[in-house]
């Protein structure tokens, strides 16, 4: 099997713990220009291209400024920096638990996305601890939902990034959440709950369908008092939403989802009221790279369980 040729390295550095965007021309497209490839691809505009081709801030391999009549050659990869929206600050701290040469783990907060993507791009996860860190070269072993807190596991060197996000792909990292919601005395658990999910590009919820099951989750009530009960999660499978997805149906959805049972719109930015109540709380694995054996414990703790008033208020 033949391997793909790697990409060039960047010409531009990072700008406030972002990579600059990287833009393949197609192989077998024939665009007269690299201009007109770009203005069609991207959504910018012909005139915020034509400010940006103007201004130098597209570049080639060799960081030489593309130009408005640069002919189209299939497989050139050119960079630039997006020009980024300003961003609401999430008023919460990233806390470092562990760091060697080759990991960082984290425990994140509510709120704050783990990699850049949409509208999130310098306040997320990744981008902050490179900052905090002094570590352009980190790089997301895996992802937790925005409004999901807790653990997350970053790699501090590229070539070694495979190796960790294998541990994820191959179920080979035991992982145990946290949640907080309604208590059902009728409710048997422990128990296992299977179930086929299915995620559609642009509909914000995920379902549950007909079908083998692609989605596993071990379900027991830790505790309960006044209403509440305090649930421990265990994901052997990682499809979208899936825990607030088998809860949800289970009929005891985690308290603070805008999306399960019912759909009542993204949580808007600058709201950090009534976070979901969900947090990934244990990572366990054998490093691939050191042989060592490690478990992380996250020490926050859900605000709905240790203070329900403040927390609804």
């Amino acid at each position: 099997m033949r391997r793909r040729t790697p990409p060039p390295p960047s010409p531009l550095p990072q700008r406030d713990g972002v990579d600059p965007v990287r833009v393949r021309l197609p192989v077998g497209d024939a665009w007269a220009t690299v201009r007109d490839h770009l203005v069609t691809r991207l959504s910018a505009g012909a005139g915020a291209i034509d400010g940006m081709l103007d201004a130098g801030l597209i570049v080639d391999a060799a960081g030489h400024p593309v130009t408005r009549d640069m002919a189209y050659v299939p497989g050139m990869y050119v960079w630039f920096h997006r020009q980024l929206a300003d961003e609401e600050r999430v008023p919460f701290a990233i806390d470092v638990l562990y760091r060697d040469d080759h990991l960082v783990v984290a425990d994140k907060p509510h709120f704050l996305a783990t990699t850049p993507r949409g509208s999130h791009v310098a306040e997320t996860a990744l981008a902050r601890l490179r900052r905090q860190l002094d570590i352009p070269t980190l790089g997301a072993a895996h992802r937790l939902d925005r409004l999901t807190a807790g653990l997350v596991m970053c790699t501090v060197r590229p070539e070694e990034r495979g190796s960790y996000q294998s541990l994820f792909r191959d179920k080979r990292v035991a992982k145990e959440y946290e949640a907080v919601a309604r208590y059902e005395p009728a409710l048997d658990l422990p128990r296992t709950v299977r179930s086929r999910i299915v995620k559609e590009r642009g509909v914000m919820a995920a379902r549950q369908v007909e079908g083998e099951p692609n989605a596993v989750s071990r379900v027991e009530l830790l505790e309960h008092h006044n209403g509440l009960a305090r649930y421990r999660l265990m994901p052997s499978t990682g499809q979208t939403h899936q825990l607030r997805v088998h809860m949800s149906a289970l009929g005891v959805p985690i308290l603070g989802d805008p999306l399960y049972p019912v759909v009542t719109g993204p949580v808007a930015d600058g709201d950090f009221r009534r976070p979901l109540q969900l947090l990934a709380r244990v990572l366990e694995f054998t490093d691939p790279v050191t042989g060592r054996e490690h478990r992380f414990v996250s020490s926050r703790l859900l605000q709905a369980w240790s203070s329900y008033d403040e927390w609804a208020g």
